[in-house]
């Protein structure tokens, strides 16, 4: 069997195949433009590496290439191109060439603009990110080199998650290296975002999720009741994974080895049927692309093993969602983690400051945070088992918290980064103990060397968290760089530095919080600190249009007011798209599914008790009760449906915001109300007669 050492990066045009088939001199032009050099690609460049870079994606099997780019529906889109052409006299030759990888035209008018466009303007580019590897993706039959890319309009106007990401992460890494230069560290020449994306998923066997259009068109439940066994025994966690699952588990890490991805755990998740992959930390851009190749090979391998992939946040109702926590960090070009707190006291002094600037920052523009996350999805998983809830805060820590908030009497000699746990046992070793627990209860959690992001949904790219919260820390790190600059006149850096630590400390306050974040108290608690709470997706999107927030990336260079407004338009549309096609499933499954199981088991049930009570003297008036309720409750279900289609049918007529505002505070509780009569029902529903695979039969992996 090939070790994965092997053929790790087989299908990646990286460093080292382009070491191998570059001149020396393109090489290095290459390498120094993507690492940030002065000096950009021009065209017999990129003739010359669009040349070597055909010549081995066909060695491979490639025959197409695609520019590969992320709009904002948060997937991935491509318009696959031949190599193949004929020459003029009509030969067959194989040609690729530096224009054709530079640049590409797909049509643009189909997808989210937010206004920024009319859909007769079709016209859209998408222009090569060297920064991110090309890769092959083989099928049985051939292959694509994949070209990762941004996307904009043709007026130069961004149109996908991709170019907020790069200009997010130039802000907040040329603010590190000032506040670096602060502390004298003369030597480094570049900071870099690293970020390692926690994806959690469902498998369900797919020979029963095609029984069910609601999973096939919605990717979750949207009618169900609980299973007699869910994860009440909480034996599912980390438990042994079952055989299947493992097989599938082997073929996805093996294609994403070829792709250069490595994964370093894979675990079962809390409840049935839920899994759990996490890869390597790499740089914030690539570690973006990563993940959304991560769950296009996941889903495309699923079936091969009669799985089916549930990227949904929330695909059942009653057990956990699935997440994608972000976790996130600093690296300089030393190969420090600038969030790795060491015994030299100077070197912690530098990082409470980074660490400082993140709190001050979030204190700032926590509904920024908040906005990030919201989809039509994460509503349904925001504040419910496993996920954190909508309030954004910051856990540190008792070690972190006591260092902040003693700041009054001086700092440290040194911060614990570990102490040593002795079991005492001499046949067991001495374990290292953390500074700090883990609060799984906090959306924003400091969890010894980085932060980590746990309330990104799992569907979602992490692109747009990601900008949120690099623009966030970006300005906090300008902020504390200003703050320091203005007091070193007085005093030395650690002083200075400790003097800005003191007001962070006290100004952070407000979203610090230690405790249980599932406590009834906190929301309370966090009303009376003048937290931003929005518990649905349409109020947390309206954070982008808070003056401050919009204030903050155009001053970032992130976005420009209209894009934030066209991005707000976007996310908002998502959501109303998504809640009517939910509701549309709903009704279609109500009235071809639910109701004649209901006719059939009231027949059924009808004529047993007919002929009970005609041989034996008793009313069974238990027996009729039921019968009885079940005709109440196709009586029910068929006025809610009339409602719900008139629902629609006025939100077709009404403005984005109208729509989103109607759905939310109508839609969502008729469906509800939908979903527990139609529950209600199932409970009665002999197995014979139920319309589409249980709760019971989907959460077991046979």
């Amino acid at each position: 069997m090939e070790r994965p050492t092997s053929y790790f990066g087989r299908h990646v045009f990286n460093e080292k195949v382009m070491r191998e088939r570059l001149p020396k001199n393109v090489f290095e032009q290459l390498t120094s433009a993507i690492n940030g050099g002065p000096h950009k690609l021009n065209i017999k460049i990129a003739d010359v590496v669009a040349a070597a870079m055909k010549e081995w994606a066909t060695s491979l099997g490639a025959t197409h290439y695609a520019h590969w780019f992320h709009p904002r529906t948060e997937l991935t889109a491509e318009k696959h191109m031949a190599f193949l052409s004929l020459d003029d006299k009509g030969a067959p030759l194989e040609a690729f060439t530096g224009s054709e990888l530079i640049q590409s035209e797909p049509d643009a008018s189909s997808l989210p603009s937010g206004g920024m466009r009319s859909t007769f303007e079709a016209r859209g580019y998408t222009a090569w990110d060297p920064t991110s590897p090309a890769f092959v993706m083989l099928t049985e039959k051939g292959g694509t080199l994949c070209i990762p890319s941004i996307f904009l309009s043709w007026d130069g106007t961004p149109l996908d998650m991709k170019m907020p990401l790069l200009k997010a992460i130039a802000a907040i890494e040329a603010r590190a290296i000032r506040l670096l230069r602060l502390f004298g560290n003369r030597g480094v020449h570049w900071v870099k975002v690293t970020v390692g994306a926690e994806q959690e998923f469902f498998l369900v066997e797919d020979s029963l999720a095609r029984k069910r259009p609601d999973l096939v068109l919605c990717g979750r439940t949207l009618l169900g009741c609980p299973p007699p066994k869910g994860q009440q025994l909480e034996d599912h966690y980390f438990g042994a994974i079952h055989p299947r699952v493992l097989t599938y588990m082997e073929d996805v890490e093996a294609e994403l080895h070829k792709l250069g991805i490595a994964i370093k755990t894979r675990h079962d998740e809390v409840a049935p049927c839920q899994f759990e992959f996490a890869p390597q930390f790499t740089d914030a851009n690539l570690a973006t692309d990563q993940n959304q190749l991560m769950m296009t090979v996941m889903k495309r391998i699923a079936p091969h093993h009669g799985f089916k992939l549930l990227l949904h946040e929330k695909p059942f109702a009653g057990i956990n969602g699935s997440g994608k926590h972000t976790n996130i960090s600093l690296m300089d070009s030393d190969g420090y983690n600038l969030l790795e707190p060491t015994n030299n006291q100077r070197k912690n002094v530098q990082f409470l400051a980074f660490l400082g600037a993140l709190i001050l920052g979030i204190s700032k523009y926590s509904s920024l945070l908040r906005a990030s996350v919201a989809s039509p999805g994460n509503m349904h998983r925001l504040g419910g088992f496993e996920a954190p809830p909508a309030i954004m805060s910051v856990y540190l820590g008792s070690t972190l918290t006591n260092v902040l908030e003693r700041l009054e009497e001086g700092f440290p000699e040194e911060i614990p980064t570990s102490e040593i746990i002795d079991l005492g046992l001499t046949k067991l070793p001495t374990l290292k103990k953390e500074n700090s627990d883990r609060n799984r209860t906090a959306p924003l959690a400091f969890t010894g060397n980085k932060f980590e992001f746990r309330a990104t949904g799992a569907s979602q790219s992490i692109a747009g968290p990601l900008t949120m919260l690099l623009a966030v820390w970006a300005w906090g790190i300008e902020e504390v760089s200003n703050r320091i600059e203005s007091r070193l006149g007085n005093s030395d850096i650690t002083d200075a530095t400790l003097d800005v630590l003191r007001d962070i400390a006290k100004e952070s306050a407000n979203v610090r919080f230690e405790g249980n974040c599932y406590d009834k108290t906190w929301h309370d608690e966090a009303v009376r600190r003048g937290l931003p709470i929005a518990t649905t997706t349409p109020d947390a999107l309206s954070y982008y249009l808070i003056p401050e927030n919009r204030a903050l990336l155009s001053s970032l260079s992130i976005m420009t007011d209209r894009e934030i407004v066209a991005y707000y338009e976007t996310r908002l549309e998502q959501y109303v798209k998504t809640l009517d096609v939910e509701m549309a499933v709903m009704e279609d499954i109500i009235r071809h599914a639910v109701l004649p199981s209901i006719s059939k088991q009231v027949a059924l049930e009808g004529k047993a008790f007919e002929r009970a009570t005609s041989i034996l003297d008793s009313n069974f008036e238990s027996w009729k009760d039921k019968i009885k309720s079940l005709c109440d409750i196709k009586e029910q279900l068929y006025y809610r449906l009339e409602q719900l289609r008139n629902l629609r049918n006025k939100i077709s007529n009404y403005s984005l915001e109208e729509s989103s505002s109607l759905i939310t505070n109508e839609g969502i509780s008729l469906m509800n109300e939908i979903r527990s009569l139609s529950d209600a029902a199932e409970l009665w529903i002999d197995d014979m007669i139920q319309p589409y695979p249980s709760y019971r039969d989907l959460l077991v992996i046979q």
